[in-house]
C-alpha cells in the first residue's frame, strides 16, 4: 500500500543514508570495527572452503582414462578430525572474546561529568524528547552536540516507552535498543562530525512502526547552545491570531498536546512548543509546511493510516485560524 507522503518523507530525510557502513559517532564505530573484523574471519572461512570443494572438484573429476575405481578412501584420521575440531573452536573463542570486550566498552562506558541527559520516551508513533538539565521538550527531532576529542561531550540516552515495546536504532551513532513498559533502558550516542542523522524504530509497534523515525542533528557546540536557548524562549505567537488560539483552548487539541502559555497540559501527544521550528511533521511523514500543516490538523489518518491523533472535523473557516495560530509556535 502506498501511503500518502511516504515519497515525501524519502526525499525530506535523505541527508544522510542511515548505513552502519558509514559510522559517525564513537559506539557506532566501535560496531562498524567489530563487524569489519567478524566479516574478515567469515570470508576466510569461506574462501577455505570453496577452495576445498574446488580442489576437490577439480581434482577427481571423472577423465576419459578413468577405470571406474574409487579413489584412495581415508577413515578415521586423527588429524582432519583435530583439525575441523581445534580451529572452528578457537575462532568462536576469538569471536567471543572481541565481541564481549566492544560490548563492555559500549555498555559499561561511564559518562563523564557534564554529559548531555536526554529522556528518549517512544509513543504510537512518534519520539518524545526531554532534556531534563535545560527543562527542555520537544519531538522527533533529537538535537545533540558534536564531541570533541579533546573535551568529550556524550550523550547520555534513557529510554522509555509510554505503551507498547519500540527500539531506538540510529544506525550511524549507535547499536538498537529497546524501549520496553515498565523497564529503563539506557544507551549513549557521540557525533564526532556535524550532520543530520536519521532514526527508526527498530520493533514492531503497530500499523505506522514504518514511519516512526527520528532525525538526530548533531551540531557544533555553539549551535547546541543557542539551540537549548531558543528553546527555551517564549514561543513566540501573533496577537492577530487570537481566534486561532481560541479554537485550539476549546478543542480536544488541550487533551494531548501541552503547549507553553495555554491551559493545554497533555502527555498524550507531542509538546508543540516551538512547532514550527521543526523540520518534520508526524515523526517524518512531511515537511512542516504551512500546507502539509493543514492536511495535517485536517486529518490525520489520510495522511499516515492507523496514527492516533483524531480528525477534529474543523470547518474549513477553524481550520485556517488554527493553523494560522500554530504557524506562530516557533
Amino acid at each position: 500500500m502506498d501511503f500518502p507522503g511516504l515519497a515525501e518523507a524519502a526525499r525530506r530525510l535523505a541527508p544522510s543514508a542511515p548505513s552502519v557502513f558509514s559510522p559517525a559517532s564513537v559506539p557506532a564505530f566501535k560496531i562498524y570495527h567489530l563487524s569489519l573484523f567478524v566479516a574478515a574471519i567469515a570470508a576466510a572461512i569461506f574462501a577455505v572452503v570453496v577452495g576445498l570443494m574446488a580442489y576437490a572438484v577439480i581434482k577427481y573429476r571423472r577423465r576419459a582414462d578413468d577405470d571406474g575405481r574409487e579413489p584412495v578412501q581415508i577413515y578415521g584420521s586423527n588429524q582432519i578430525e583435530l583439525a575441523w575440531t581445534v580451529i572452528p573452536f578457537l575462532i568462536v573463542i576469538v569471536l567471543f572474546l572481541t565481541s564481549a570486550r566492544a560490548i563492555h566498552e559500549i555498555q559499561d562506558r561511564r559518562m563523564p561529568p557534564g554529559a548531555l541527559e536526554v529522556t528518549v520516551v517512544g509513543h504510537q508513533f512518534w519520539w518524545e524528547l526531554r532534556y531534563p538539565q535545560y527543562g527542555v521538550v520537544t519531538a522527533n527531532e533529537l538535537h545533540v552536540p558534536v564531541s570533541d576529542p579533546d573535551h568529550p561531550w556524550p550523550t547520555a540516552l534513557t529510554l522509555l516507552s509510554a505503551d507498547v515495546v519500540h527500539s531506538f536504532w540510529a544506525p550511524q551513532l549507535a547499536g538498537k535498543t529497546d524501549l520496553i513498559p515498565g523497564q529503563v533502558n539506557h544507551t549513549w550516542i557521540e557525533p564526532v562530525r556535524p550532520g543530520v542523522y536519521l532514526g527508526q524504530c527498530a520493533m514492531y509497534c503497530g500499523a505506522q512502526h514504518a514511519h516512526m523515525l527520528l532525525r538526530v542533528i548533531a551540531e557544533p557546540r555553539a549551535d547546541f547552545e543557542r539551540w537549548i536557548r531558543d528553546q527555551k524562549k517564549p514561543t513566540v505567537r501573533d496577537p492577530l491570531v487570537a481566534a486561532g488560539r481560541g479554537i485550539f483552548e476549546t478543542t480536544a487539541c488541550i487533551n494531548c498536546h501541552s503547549l507553553a502559555g495555554t491551559s493545554a497540559d497533555g502527555r498524550f501527544g507531542p509538546n508543540l512548543n516551538h512547532l514550527m521550528s521543526r523540520d518534520t511533521l508526524g515523526a517524518g511523514v512531511l515537511s512542516n509546511t504551512s500546507a502539509n500543516l493543514r492536511r495535517w490538523v485536517d486529518d490525520p489518518g489520510a495522511v499516515k493510516p492507523g496514527c492516533l491523533m483524531p480528525a477534529m472535523k474543523l470547518r474549513s473557516r477553524q481550520l485556517s485560524r488554527l493553523v494560522a495560530y500554530l504557524e506562530t509556535l516557533r
